[in-house]
């Protein structure tokens, strides 16, 4: 596979998460997610359309498998 083939592989299997899944999926509160968007300590969003917004499912949890190896790290 080529490396466009590889990318385009990769996306087609991306799912979009629209806040209460992000919000279920973390159990983090609306507020707490945009305060760490803004702090850059948390996925940025995408805009689909001007009134719709999703997150990358890889991209969360990435970040929630962060949150557990620097918390059991700290132990």
């Amino acid at each position: 596979m080529t490396p466009p083939d590889l990318a385009q592989a990769q996306m087609s299997s991306e799912v979009f998460l629209r806040l209460p899944q992000v919000r279920a999926l973390t159990g983090l509160s609306r507020p707490t997610i945009y305060r760490r968007m803004a702090l850059q300590t948390f996925p940025q969003q995408l805009a689909l359309t001007q009134h719709m917004v999703v997150w990358l499912e890889s991209e969360v949890r990435a970040w929630m498998t962060e949150q557990v190896a620097r918390c059991r790290g700290a132990s």
